[in-house]
């Protein structure tokens, strides 16, 4: 690694946050004291082909626009210019069309060409050129080229890294700071010495004014990451421990189903395989099956005549569009002929609502001693920060999601046993005008009545805090692990009792430490998200920091968000 590592501007996100009711959101949690947390339609066969090409046609011009642009102007710190400079392998990756090339953990590459942003053209070892995941690969020798760098995400999500049940006290990862202008920090996993139970510590990392120096004291400066690395691992010299493990990396989600389905992602059914049902709703079936025998996939086969082409293409033009860890990926289609296919990606555990309920259904039927998927209300916390992370892209973009429940949030894969939660069934979702900020639904439209907000249930007008309304409704089923709310009350009774400013009561838990904690939540969110004037509502930024922040630790050295 070289001495000096360039600094780069610091990217700052949009917030878009309400500070009237950011303040009132946050106002109590000074107090948390915690431990600290690791309708009907023809479809026309005559224009559906036209309309979809020229949706095909204007994704490749941005594209092409996306790909013309300075792409490292807006990319991590460790980004370089291509001048067949030495990649390497951080996860494997199995080739799946001519276009694209598989490679092994630690393979070495050479970058030929990397002005498109996911799919990077590079050349291995013996010479064979190919497109690989740009998420696959790092620049040799820089911080991102070590399996202990985890890059730009929060101290929570850093926490959870480091806090897998067979991972050793000393665990630890450095990251790229989210907010003001500190570089880095690094996260040790340790153990609470009070309580005995593993907790996260973490440590400002500086960078000299010279650039050419990192350091945690003054008195040991280091002249790059992987220096500093290598010397607490021998020694704690004032850490809570020696470094002595990187935390584990999930491998990522390629950005396709491979290079060539980037920019052409309409593919020939033949390449799709229907293997297991998985449910159904009003407008369509999802099934679990392969593509090309090789990558799992889950397909939403669209009843006949229940949608129109145009909602179906503005259902996967949006789907494509939205890229975000918390957002279901959609990677391709088939229109040639009904029923039309959107391909997405597969989500192992299923929808959010029957994992909550399994945690109870398996005792009454089964009478285990111990529940299928036992939530601690940690993981609960965090459930509910990934779905308003999710929502917060959304808000960013001013999409309005209109159908946000337990049944439409999908479960996949578990870090440190919390499992990873995205939004799906975009199959509301509607898009702002840039001088609008309503939505205003067809009058043949149904919505779920008990996660709608009174103004769009009534008038039919929806916005992004409605869709902040539907958040609350989801706490609710979160906290009281898939109940259904206003049980036992008609939609016409529970829409009276909104309108008389009556809301649900606070969710019931039987263990007392943890009924404080939603009784907080309950106070300082749940009914905001419910108040009756939309403009009063929180916005998903601020849901989002919130449950991100929700448990912090009391130590000397906690960074603040």
């Amino acid at each position: 690694m070289g001495n000096c590592l360039s600094r780069s501007k610091r990217r700052v996100a949009k917030s878009g946050l309400d500070e009237q009711n950011a303040n009132n959101i946050f106002s109590k949690t000074s107090n948390n004291q915690m431990v600290c947390s690791s309708y009907q339609y023809r479809s026309d066969s005559k224009t559906f082909p036209d309309a979809f090409t020229n949706i095909i046609d204007t994704n490749q011009k941005l594209l092409g626009q996306q790909e013309a642009a300075n792409v490292n102007s807006d990319s991590s710190k460790n980004e370089h210019n291509p001048s067949s400079e030495k990649l390497i392998a951080m996860f494997s990756y199995e080739s799946r069309s001519e276009g694209d090339l598989g490679f092994e953990k630690d393979d070495i590459m050479y970058l030929l060409d990397n002005t498109n942003p996911d799919w990077w053209y590079v050349k291995n070892s013996k010479g064979i050129p190919g497109y690989i995941p740009r998420n696959f690969v790092a620049f040799l020798k820089t911080p991102e080229s070590f399996d202990w760098f985890a890059g730009r995400i929060s101290r929570s999500v850093a926490e959870r890294l480091v806090a897998g049940k067979q991972l050793p006290p000393g665990t630890f990862l450095i990251r790229e700071r989210e907010s003001d202008n500190l570089e880095y920090a690094l996260t040790i996993r340790d153990i609470d010495q009070g309580l005995g139970v593993p907790c996260a510590k973490h440590y400002k990392i500086k960078e000299m004014e010279n650039e050419c120096g990192f350091y945690i004291t003054k008195r040991m400066i280091f002249p790059s990451l992987e220096a500093l690395v290598s010397y607490y691992s021998d020694r704690t010299d004032g850490l809570c421990n020696k470094l002595t493990l990187a935390a584990p990396k999930m491998t990522p989600i390629g950005p396709d189903l491979c290079y060539d389905t980037q920019q052409n992602w309409e593919i020939p059914r033949h390449e799709v395989q229907l293997l297991r049902r998985l449910g159904e709703g009003n407008f369509a079936e999802v099934y679990y099956g392969h593509w090309r025998g090789k990558v799992d996939v889950a397909i939403k086969m669209m009843k006949p005549r229940t949608m129109s082409s145009e909602d179906f293409i503005s259902e996967a033009n949006t789907m494509k569009q939205c890229q975000h860890p918390n957002l279901v990926r959609l990677f391709a289609v088939c229109t040639k002929e009904e029923p039309f296919y959107i391909i997405t990606e597969y989500m192992k555990n299923g929808n959010l609502l029957d994992f909550l309920r399994a945690e109870t259904k398996e005792d009454k039927q089964q009478k285990l001693s111990s529940p299928k998927n036992p939530l601690t209300m940690q993981e609960l916390v965090v459930i509910c920060a990934q779905v308003a992370d999710g929502m917060k892209y959304l808000e960013e973009r001013k999409l309005v999601h209109r159908d946000l429940a337990a049944r439409n949030v999908l479960v996949g894969e578990k870090v440190s046993g919390v499992p990873i939660v995205k939004v799906a069934d975009f199959g509301l979702a509607r898009k702002l005008m840039d001088d609008e900020q309503i939505y205003e639904a067809q009058t043949s439209t149904q919505f779920p009545i008990k996660w709608t907000a009174p103004e769009a249930a009534m008038l039919k007008i929806f916005t992004v805090k409605s869709d902040v309304w539907s958040y609350g409704i989801l706490l609710y089923e979160i906290f009281t692990k898939g109940a259904v709310p206003y049980a036992g009350m008609s939609n016409s009774e529970v829409l009276v009792k909104i309108e008389n400013g009556e809301r649900m009561k606070c969710p019931y838990i039987s263990n007392p430490d943890d009924s404080v904690l939603v009784k907080r939540i309950y106070e300082q969110v749940m009914l905001k998200t419910w108040e009756q004037q939309p403009e009063n509502r929180p916005t998903f930024e601020a849901l989002y920091h919130y449950f991100d922040d929700f448990f912090v630790s009391n130590q000397p050295n906690y960074i603040p968000p």
